[in-house]
């Protein structure tokens, strides 16, 4: 579980594989909040941490365009216009399509309206690219004939729509999140809002639940009920070069489990412990002991997320003898107990498995 915490240069960084190509479908109802939404969410992968925390990771990105039937921007029904950056024809075979959420006239009839774009989903689609919707977007993938005999979800408003036209799909307006079909290469979302459990999904599918944990707390996606703190992570600061403090904060990524470790610091230091701290705190921003807590609690969360192992069990690994110290600690650090952690960040580890 050690993990390095000096900063590494992003052109330093190492990825795993190729990107991952995914294209937002936008139709000439596509309003733009979840279309601009999903596009900067996918867009953060693989930097944003790295930007916020400076940890150095590794992690597919996602290679993310909006594409369209014509590529010149046009108005949407709701706020900015919409702004095609491929046209169809030009897109190429995506591993992800999706259509999000459309402004459509409750009494109006969906049949025929988007005959061009529908073939080419199905292209996609037989292509091997997972195709999904967001919210009343799954009557689009429900008039391309994808959902015929599918389960699927949409806005409970439209149900109707289903009752009408598509009474061959297997709706369940109940659910946020419905994948299905063979390796559930078919996803579709309840409401507007499900854009966000559909990119943590999809974050989580492509690049790994480590990576999605990071970007719910990037963007703060999840339950807010308990504030911030639950989200907050080891920020980057502002920082004087040190040599040998950089060589100590080296020391410490490997031993920050060990006894007295901001001691066993300064004598690394060659330093006084007065001139050891002043210069700890003018090239981190820490104190040497919170920076010891910070990187400790940082540690603490990753098991959480990661493993199954008991809270009294990853209290010792970071180096806390006192479980009880150490949920006392951990609360003041996050607002939450341990326990409570582990649960909010349990359901992305879920998708993981959903996707499997």
């Amino acid at each position: 579980m050690d993990r390095k915490v000096a900063f590494m240069p992003l052109s330093r960084m190492r990825v795993d594989s190729a990107p991952a190509k995914i294209s937002l479908l936008a139709l000439p109802e596509t309003t733009p909040g979840a279309l601009y939404g999903l596009h900067e969410i996918f867009s953060s992968v693989g930097v944003a941490w790295h930007e916020m925390t400076g940890e150095a990771i590794s992690v597919r990105r996602l290679e993310t365009s909006i594409v369209a039937r014509d590529a010149a921007p046009y108005p949407s029904l709701f706020g900015p216009p919409i702004a095609p950056q491929a046209r169809l024809c030009d897109a190429g075979q995506a591993d992800l399509v999706i259509v999000t959420d459309l402004a459509l006239a409750p009494d109006g009839s969906p049949r025929g309206r988007w005959e061009e774009e529908a073939a080419w989903i199905r292209r996609q689609f037989e292509g091997g690219a997972v195709v999904c919707s967001v919210c009343t977007g799954t009557i689009f993938l429900a008039e391309s004939g994808l959902l015929d005999g599918v389960e699927a979800t949409t806005h409970w408003a439209v149900t109707h729509f289903f009752d009408e036209y598509y009474p061959d799909v297997k709706l369940h307006p109940e659910r946020i999140l419905c994948p299905a079909g063979p390796e559930h290469r078919i996803v579709t979302g309840g409401g507007a809002g499900s854009w966000t459990d559909m990119a943590l999904y999809f974050v989580a599918r492509f690049c790994g639940a480590a990576e999605a944990v990071r970007i719910a707390k990037i963007f703060v996606l999840g339950d807010r009920s308990e504030g911030q703190l639950p989200f907050a992570a080891m920020t980057r600061v502002p920082r004087r070069e040190d040599t040998v403090i950089n060589r100590c904060q080296s020391w410490l990524a490997d031993h920050y489990s060990e006894p007295n470790p901001v001691a066993r610091m300064a004598a690394l230091s060659g330093l006084s412990e007065r001139t050891f701290k002043r210069r700890f705190k003018a090239a981190t921003g820490y104190a040497p002991i919170d920076y010891v807590q910070a990187l400790r609690i940082e540690e603490a969360k990753q098991m959480l997320e990661t493993t199954a192992e008991p809270t009294d069990v990853i209290a010792g690994a970071v180096g806390y003898e006192d479980p009880a110290y150490f949920r006392r600690l951990f609360k003041r650090a996050t607002g939450i107990t341990p326990a409570r952690y582990r649960q909010r960040y349990r359901f992305i580890g879920m998708a993981m498995g959903a996707a499997a």
